[in-house]
């Protein structure tokens, strides 16, 4: 049915078609019907790499990357005329934990910097002619401190997930995904901690930079987050209202979007990829279109890499989040589609094939 949602924060409000009672069950539903990769696009990339002048093989995963976009975009010749970078920034209760050394209001004066066009991101952005879109989800009303009750309510969380459907569109042929929050390692981590198991200290790092006193605060938060939430969190979805941010929900919509749209995705940080667990937990299919971008320095982030089956494309030691990772693997990406493009063929460069 069509309705409203009323609780929803200030700038989230929006008319969702849900088809069931559970606001949830509408995504449950899309997820029975994403499309798969296109077969016949990769294979007629794999006719053209194989006429190339190098070696079988030879540009190792540039030619992986090459396949994946066709795959992806259901084309035999794929595009990058349109990478787009987009940065959902959120704020969190949980920050009253003492989790982080800065305050919230750092989050808003970042968005500031991406607007002014000072931030790194957008540095990187400008150098691969990548296109650049920052929203912001209601910061002056900071989700629900997850050590003292849910994040959001039903309501709350499907509306977020349909505005990072919504926030997409726009014709991207690549999108990559990055954050913005205050707080939001925690968040991440507790994500983590909820769908894996193990301890709360496995999943937790130093964030932006928290001491050791602070670095025992965001376990002991995680800890008491997951154990309080214990009984809904067999239900991906769950764990996602229970734990998540508001960015988090908008990331895992926009990758939902991005798959119904057949549009490639890079993910970014370690925040990111907890968006892309959620979903992978509800359907392990439901990532295939997506490479992750780096490995961060957050220490858990490549073992969250292997839950999720990715192998990073670069690994630089980087943990600024904002999409800064994944805007430089655009940059990868161009250079393997320039070199499936561009490239001359045997017979064109009139170069001898392989014998036999």
């Amino acid at each position: 049915m069509l309705y409203d949602l009323p609780d929803t924060p200030r700038g989230l409000s929006m008319k969702t078609e849900f088809s069931t009672e559970h606001p949830f069950d509408a995504f449950r539903a899309l997820l029975a019907q994403l499309p798969p990769a296109s077969q016949q696009a990769v294979a007629a990339v794999r006719a053209r790499d194989a006429s190339l002048t190098k070696p079988p093989g030879a540009l190792g995963r540039l030619e992986e990357i090459v396949e994946w976009l066709a795959a992806w975009q259901d084309k035999a010749e794929p595009t990058l005329d349109r990478p787009t970078v987009v940065v959902f920034a959120g704020n969190h209760g949980v920050v009253a934990q003492g989790v982080s050394p800065y305050p919230q209001s750092v989050t808003v004066q970042m968005l500031k910097n991406f607007s002014d066009g000072g931030a790194a991101v957008n540095q990187i952005c400008a150098t691969y002619g990548a296109g650049l879109k920052v929203f912001e989800l209601a910061l002056n009303l900071p989700t629900r401190d997850i050590t003292v009750g849910a994040a959001m309510e039903a309501r709350e969380c499907a509306a977020t997930l349909a505005f990072g459907m919504e926030a997409i569109a726009g014709g991207a042929d690549l999108l990559a995904l990055g954050e913005m929050g205050i707080g939001n390692t925690t968040i991440a981590a507790a994500i983590y901690h909820a769908l894996y198991g193990g301890e709360a200290a496995d999943w937790v790092g130093r964030g932006t930079g928290v001491n050791d006193e602070g670095l025992a605060r965001k376990i002991d938060a995680v800890q008491r987050a997951v154990a309080l939430h214990k009984d809904a969190l067999g239900d991906p979805f769950e764990v996602l209202r229970c734990l998540g941010g508001r960015e988090i929900a908008a990331m895992a919509g926009a990758i939902l979007a991005a798959r119904m749209e057949r549009t490639p995705v890079l993910l970014d940080s370690y925040v990111v990829c907890a968006a892309a667990a959620i979903l992978h937990a509800a359907d392990p299919g439901s990532i295939d279109h997506c490479l992750a971008a780096h490995v961060s320095a957050e220490g858990a982030h490549m073992r969250v890499l292997e839950k999720l089956g990715k192998k990073p494309l670069l690994d630089l030691g980087m943990r600024l989040g904002e999409g800064s990772g994944a805007a430089l693997a655009i940059g990868v990406a161009k250079a393997a589609l320039a070199c499936h493009r561009d490239m001359a063929t045997f017979a064109s460069a009139g170069v001898d094939g392989k014998a036999g």
